[in-house]
């Protein structure tokens, strides 16, 4: 497994990154039958985690994050999370739930990486 990043300013980087290589899949949807956009790439977040953190992506695994860090997308937004909106934050969040999904990261170490990241969106652009 590859190793997490040490405080906040990795974890930024890091997902900067992983939101990068995640958009570049944006031109090759159409040939999966699924055009889809920025706004979209939180779909992303959990097979993105998986990559960057260098962990098998078995159908199980696979079944189990996405279903967790999106899950606590839908219950997060329905809130009224108005940070979601923002397609990058929104990726975050899902790249977060998914370390969370994986017990790599507390809910609290998600929830302070996300006040940062709420703070900071324009670094991951």
């Amino acid at each position: 497994m590859n190793p997490l990043p040490t405080g906040r300013e990795g974890w930024l980087i890091e997902i900067a990154r992983a939101l990068r290589d995640a958009s570049e899949a944006i031109p090759f949807g159409p040939l999966a039958g699924a055009s889809f956009g920025a706004a979209e790439l939180f779909h992303l977040g959990p097979v993105t985690a998986l990559k960057f953190r260098g962990m098998r992506r078995s159908k199980r695994a696979m079944r189990e994050i996405t279903e967790a860090a999106l899950a606590s997308y839908v219950a997060t937004a329905s809130e009224g999370s108005g940070s979601l909106t923002d397609s990058r934050v929104a990726f975050a969040f899902t790249y977060l739930a998914s370390h969370f999904a994986l017990d790599l990261l507390t809910e609290q170490q998600v929830g302070e990486l996300m006040d940062y990241i709420e703070s900071h969106p324009d670094a991951l652009s």
